[in-house]
């Protein structure tokens, strides 16, 4: 059963944002996205709808608030991840199983990102997911400038590319465990798809055998 936000009277109005939000991604875990509905989404937190938009103004309001707290989420975890690793390279891989893990912990998140991007109209909330995307890309691609001046890349290696096949190994795994059914796939293929993206953008002298 989801939060009740009925439960405790003295809840701030922050609080009982963030237990909806809690719950749309509860909810983006066990169905489509898609199929939430504000009714759905009351039901769950045992509130009455009416109690639900005292706090929202409309459905899109709720699925912002979503998207803008996982972002905050995401990026707090890679940005504490990479702040521990010693290289650059290790803060890469330090954020690539850190970024496993919120998704591991949230199966609703991939669902919910997806969703908010195909979307033909320009959401609010899409806007935040393609934001949070460059954010994201911004941050792989620092690491990977700085791995390079350091010596633990070639050389020639394409920045960009190198930072969409990072992207794209994680989205890979995602849409494999999406299929069989087991968002646990993720973390069990994770090393393995880390150590393969190494040996192709390593240095030679650096590369793991």
């Amino acid at each position: 059963m989801g939060p009740d936000m009925s439960a405790k009277r003295n809840l701030t109005a922050e609080e009982r944002r963030e237990r909806t939000v809690d719950t749309v991604i509860d909810l983006s875990a066990q169905d489509d996205p898609a199929n939430i509905t504000t009714g759905s989404i009351a039901k769950h937190m045992r509130v009455t709808q009416g109690a639900l938009f005292r706090h929202f103004p409309s459905k899109d309001a709720i699925w912002e608030a979503v998207i803008g707290r996982i972002a905050e989420r995401v990026i707090k975890r890679l940005d504490k991840a990479a702040a521990t690793a010693e290289t650059p390279l290790a803060a890469l891989e330090a954020m690539f199983h850190a970024h496993i893990a919120f998704i591991v912990e949230h199966p609703g998140v991939p669902r919910l990102m997806m969703g908010q991007l195909q979307h033909a109209r320009p959401t609010p909330a899409r806007r935040m997911v393609r934001s949070l995307l460059f954010r994201y890309r911004e941050r792989i691609e620092r690491l990977l400038n700085e791995a390079q001046e350091a010596g633990e890349l070639r050389r020639d290696l394409d920045i960009e590319a190198a930072a969409t096949q990072f992207i794209g190994t994680i989205q890979g795994l995602v849409m494999q465990s999406l299929i069989i059914g087991n968002m646990n796939h993720v973390a069990e293929q994770a090393q393995g798809a880390f150590h393969l993206y190494c040996h192709g953008i390593q240095n030679a002298h650096g590369a793991q055998p």
